[in-house]
């Protein structure tokens, strides 16, 4: 019994035309569905590219303000240094003006002194008669070596005592001029002193309102980073669903093709049998094979989309594949690209181009020049898409249908999305 199962099994196998029957007809997606699908991935990718420009907006905005409060900082740094400076010069300052003080009180008491001492000298003079200039002072000799040796003694010690007046008399003069000029610069000092503090002052109010204002600007940034994120999310999941139609639809048109092939292929054998053999036709070479798409695009193609979900590092990737990125001292730096592996945009390119023999520089704006410049709007599968001035701010590869694939920037990964058109160069780059 199992033998004669086989043979009949073997026969229908090998007769002419025998086929498989097709299978009872998959889902067929209704064209409101397809479209309300299409409508709904068309709002998200535009709400997409509204965030791009937004979260573009606000990373310039806070590389700005990140360059701001470097700025303050090294103002409040001056401002601190200053602050020491004059505080060095009022403290020699107030030294200085205190021992001129002294020196000027000293001096005074000094005059004082000598004055007191010719006052009681005088005094004493006219006591004994020996008055300085007075022809009594020399009464009383006991002779002529005794009046001569008064006459001496009275002429030193008169113009000693006059001389040591004067001259501190000088001494103190000098000295309270010393003390006044001293005063004067410890009173500039002083000035100096406050304006160092209120300069200092306002130096740390203007870096604490710039870092204030950079962290407010960080969580617009992080906020719009956010919502990107989630939109993409829903974007994805829209065009999964589209693609879950659209594909139901093209297995439903395969159904139907396999279904008619059934039939015409019934129909056949059904005239066969009724007709005579008709006689042989001459051979009919078959249709030349036709080659779709382009090798080299597909293969540029295949090399970027091997990398979906490698992370983005600023400086990465090179001909052989995703490399450590390369240090930026800002944002980059603070998603750690300098030490994690992966791909910048142009570092993509780069890897994709490679797989067909075309080594691009690292830098997009010197890639933008690399090929033939075609109208943006007749972009097609491979070709390079540009931003900024020369192109020197992003590229992405060119998919079609409106899609591009892209390393986007710090903190996200290579991805497939639409094309973004704000900021977008008139001009795509064809190598291929």
């Amino acid at each position: 019994m199992a033998r004669w199962v086989i043979m009949v099994v073997a026969a229908a196998l090998l007769l002419p035309g025998a086929a498989a029957a097709v299978p009872p007809p998959p889902p067929n997606p209704g064209d409101d569905a397809i479209e309300a699908g299409r409508e709904q991935v068309d709002a998200k990718a535009a709400l997409v590219g509204e965030l791009t420009g937004r979260l573009t907006e606000a990373e310039a905005r806070l590389r700005r303000l990140d360059d701001d409060v470097a700025f303050k900082l090294e103002l409040a740094n001056k401002a601190r240094v200053d602050l020491e400076a004059a505080r060095d010069v009022a403290a020699r300052a107030r030294r200085d003006a205190d021992a001129t003080r002294a020196a000027a009180d000293a001096a005074g008491r000094a005059v004082e002194e000598a004055r007191q001492a010719l006052d009681r000298f005088a005094a004493a003079s006219f006591e004994q008669g020996s008055t300085i200039g007075s022809l009594s002072a020399y009464f009383g000799a006991t002779g002529p070596e005794d009046l001569l040796a008064r006459a001496q003694l009275l002429a030193a010690v008169g113009g000693a005592g006059l001389d040591v007046l004067d001259e501190v008399e000088r001494a103190r003069a000098e000295q309270a001029n010393t003390d006044s000029a001293a005063r004067a610069a410890l009173d500039l000092a002083d000035r100096e002193e406050d304006a160092a503090e209120q300069a200092e002052a306002d130096a740390e109010a203007a870096r604490a309102a710039a870092a204030r204002a950079r962290s407010e600007q960080a969580g617009q940034a992080a906020a719009i980073r956010d919502e990107k994120t989630g939109v993409e999310g829903e974007l994805a999941r829209a065009l999964e669903a589209v693609e879950g139609l659209e594909g139901q639809r093209a297995q439903y048109r395969r159904w139907l093709d396999d279904k008619r092939r059934e039939d015409e292929e019934a129909a056949r054998q059904a005239a066969l049998s009724a007709a005579p053999a008709p006689a042989p036709d001459r051979p009919v070479a078959a249709p030349p094979a036709v080659v779709v798409g382009d090798g080299g695009v597909e293969t540029v193609v295949a090399r970027a989309m091997q990398h979906l979900g490698v992370r983005y590092s600023w400086g990465g990737g090179n001909y052989d594949g995703p490399t450590v990125g390369i240090p930026d001292g800002g944002v980059a730096d603070s998603f750690g690209d300098y030490y994690s592996v992966g791909f910048d945009c142009s570092g993509l390119m780069m890897h994709a181009f490679a797989g067909v023999g075309i080594f691009l520089p690292h830098y997009s704006g010197y890639q933008y020049n690399a090929g033939r410049k075609v109208p943006l709007g007749e972009a097609r599968r491979g070709d390079m898409l540009f931003w900024g001035p020369g192109g020197g701010t992003h590229v992405a590869l060119y998919l079609g249908g409106g899609m591009m694939i892209e390393a986007p920037y710090s903190g996200s990964s290579v991805r497939i999305a639409p094309v973004r058109y704000g900021g977008i160069m008139p001009y795509a780059t064809r190598l291929l």
